[in-house]
C-alpha cells in the first residue's frame, strides 16, 4: 500500500486517508480516493459510519465494540481491512 506499507490490524490505529472523500447514499457512501482515482463503494450505513469515526478511537477493535454488535465484529473487520488494501484507510 503507497499510503501506509504496514499491514492492517485490529489492534493498530486506522482512520480514513485525507486523500478520501465519502458521499453518503442510501446503501452507505461512496469513497472517491482523490490521488489513485478510485471509487469504492461503502455498502452499509454503519459501515460509513465506523469509517468516519474510527479517528475517534486507539485501535479498530476499540472502534468496533463502541459502535458494532459484538457477532459482526469480524465481518466488519474484513471490510476494514479491504478498505486500507484500497488506501481508503491509513494506519498511524
Amino acid at each position: 500500500m503507497a499510503d501506509d506499507p504496514r499491514p492492517f490490524t485490529r489492534s493498530g490505529h486506522w482512520s480514513l486517508s485525507g486523500e478520501v472523500s465519502l458521499r453518503e447514499e442510501s446503501f452507505g457512501a461512496l469513497a472517491y480516493h482523490h490521488e489513485t482515482r478510485r471509487l469504492v463503494f461503502v455498502k452499509s450505513p454503519l459501515l460509513t459510519d465506523v469509517l468516519r469515526r474510527l479517528d475517534d478511537f486507539e485501535t479498530v477493535d476499540d472502534a468496533l465494540s463502541a459502535m458494532v454488535e459484538p457477532d459482526e465484529h469480524d465481518r466488519f473487520a474484513n471490510a476494514l481491512s479491504s478498505l486500507a488494501e484500497s488506501e481508503i484507510l491509513r494506519g498511524r
